[in-house]
């Protein structure tokens, strides 16, 4: 790899996902100041779609962060950042909703979650152990422990890559119902698509920035084993 390349790939890595949260924050914070039409805050909105769709065994709860929101499918409760839960903005209507929209997913049986949450044990292990046998495998001139370390490596990224349409599921299912419950009017499918789009953006970095680490990897792997 040249310097220049090397570059380019350093400067991806670091400024892809922090343009992405940057766009995130942007985007709630301004739609988060916006009130929805409906007057709803995010908590109604999500026990209203749980409700329209017949799911009774999931919770709404608070919980503390910014921007923190997610469904749990072990304990099924779909947990809410304060603002979120509170209040009666655009952005935490459609927050509640794309989270409500994996409660649909969970309840549906979507093979992509399901295959998702089958990943997590391989795909943590991977995550935790993967560098570690590779750098190793680099330290020590081991090609075998470098390609063991990769293989770990790419179920984390697989888990990544997986984890795309899962989110994109979300938010599409989300806006389906936020206008099938009339909780959102023809006005404001433009600014709640924006906060979805942008949240979506954290997942789409994350997997593009998972990828180039595992090729570089592999780079690396083939490059030992030509010398």
């Amino acid at each position: 790899m040249g310097m220049g390349t090397f570059l380019i790939y350093f400067a991806i890595l670091l400024i892809l996902p922090l343009w992405a949260q940057s766009k995130v924050k942007n985007t709630y914070k301004k739609y988060m100041k916006v009130p929805n039409s409906s007057g709803m805050s995010g908590a109604d909105v999500a026990r209203r779609i749980l409700q329209e769709n017949g799911i009774f065994d999931v919770n709404v709860e608070e919980t503390k962060g910014f921007l923190s929101d997610h469904y749990d499918p072990r304990k099924k409760v779909v947990r809410l950042s304060s603002h979120n839960y509170h209040q009666h903005s655009k952005a935490a209507a459609a927050i509640a909703a794309h989270e409500v929209g994996h409660a649909i997913q969970d309840a549906q049986d979507y093979a992509f979650l399901r295959f998702r949450h089958a990943l997590v044990p391989v795909a943590n292990l991977g995550s935790n152990l993967s560098i570690f046998l590779i750098i190793g495998g680099i330290i020590f001139s081991a090609t075998g422990l470098v390609g063991i370390g990769i293989v770990f490596m790419a179920f984390a990224v697989l888990f990544q890559l997986v984890t795309l349409p899962v989110e994109f599921d979300a938010s599409n299912r989300a806006m389906d119902q936020l206008v099938s419950s009339g909780i959102i009017t023809s006005n404001e499918h433009t600014e709640t698509k924006k906060v979805l789009n942008a949240a979506a953006l954290t997942y789409v970095a994350a997997a593009i920035v998972a990828v180039m680490e595992l090729l570089r990897f592999v780079f690396i792997f083939l490059n030992m084993n030509n010398d």
